[in-house]
């Protein structure tokens, strides 16, 4: 088989999740014996003072055998975190003045204003 065809018989589903600094990518593979099993990636970027910039990735390997419980396991600890420490992000890195949007008529008040960028997000 050649190697073009591995690759694309390997890849059957993805999909990616940009959050600042970091992207997400969630793949859908197959076995040699054509079963299927998921990979999560986690790509975060690292600027250097001179601009230039490297990745380091980390990768979770994600069995059928596993689904229930892995799938049982995040529900019970996002909504742990979710219920004592609600949806608000509380970081050393956020900005002192950023407030949540809870509407789209006051997001658009603010996106007519001003368009704040951080070029670590870029």
């Amino acid at each position: 088989m050649r190697e073009n065809d591995m690759l694309e018989k390997e890849e059957i589903f993805s999909k990616v999740l940009r959050a600042g600094r970091r992207t997400y990518f969630f793949d859908v593979r197959a076995t040699k014996a054509d079963d299927y099993y998921i990979t999560i990636t986690e790509s975060k970027k690292f600027t250097e003072e001179d601009g230039s910039f490297h990745f380091k990735k980390h990768k979770i390997y994600l069995y059928k055998e596993d689904f229930s419980a892995f799938a049982e396991i995040l529900e019970e600890m996002t909504s742990y975190v979710l219920n004592h420490k609600g949806e608000e992000v509380i970081s050393e890195r956020h900005q002192k003045d950023f407030k949540k949007e809870y509407s789209s008529e006051k997001a658009e008040d603010q996106r007519s204003s001003f368009t704040d960028i951080d070029f670590d997000d870029i």
